[in-house]
């Protein structure tokens, strides 16, 4: 299933996928294009989620491990990606359909809310558990939209939340029915539309300022 847009009503719908929505070369070059299209479109919002068992997985390590040259671009474009997300000039929410893991976890931490399914999936980030350590620009994300305490529950334990413990650590804002995670992600930005996106996106600007300088470097 190719990586999709759908508008409900003035609120964009990023679809990541229906595998494992890792982020491929094809799908960094996707996402971004249409990303592209919903800021051009003056759309009032922007929800990103999966189809089936995941939300994204992260990183392409399959690819990595034949292309260790390119680490360094590619894990700058993941940066960008993160940092396009974070400073997004409309409100944004991610739809934690199924499993966020790593770097797919990080996305999710990069819009304004997040909503996860109740009943299955989970967040996660395995960084201590595969000896993949945090780069500074990643620790930055995490730790400029958690509590001290949920980042150490978070990122030095491999720990896998459930919707419930998620949403009792705050690493998500709401938890909702399988069913239902679209709309209630698309419900919560409703009310959010028609502020001047010029306006928000700089006070995320300055929101994030040391996150977006150490994702930038």
């Amino acid at each position: 299933m190719p990586i999709t847009v759908t508008y409900t009503d003035a609120i964009a719908v990023l679809d990541l996928g229906d595998d494992e929505n890792r982020f491929s070369l094809g799908a960094l070059d996707d996402i971004e294009g249409l990303l592209d299209d919903v800021v051009s479109s003056g759309a009032g919002g922007l929800v990103t989620t999966g189809t089936g068992k995941f939300y994204s997985n992260g990183l392409d390590l399959d690819w990595l491990l034949s292309h260790g040259d390119q680490m360094e671009s590619y894990v700058g474009r993941v940066h960008a990606l993160f940092a396009r997300v974070l400073t997004c000039p409309m409100p944004t929410a991610a739809a934690l359909n199924g499993h966020a893991f790593g770097a797919g976890a990080m996305l999710a931490m990069a819009h304004d809310f997040r909503v996860m399914r109740a009943d299955r999936g989970f967040f996660c980030f395995p960084e201590v558990d595969i000896r993949i350590p945090f780069t500074p620009g990643m620790a930055a994300l995490i730790q400029a939209k958690l509590t001290p305490a949920a980042a150490v529950a978070s990122m030095t334990t491999g720990r896998r939340f459930g919707g419930g413990e998620a949403l009792h650590f705050g690493i998500v804002d709401a938890t909702a029915a399988e069913g239902s995670v679209v709309d209630d992600a698309v419900a919560s930005l409703a009310p959010l539309g028609g502020k001047d996106p010029g306006t928000r996106g700089a006070i995320k600007q300055t929101m994030y300022g040391p996150a977006i300088t150490a994702l930038a470097t």
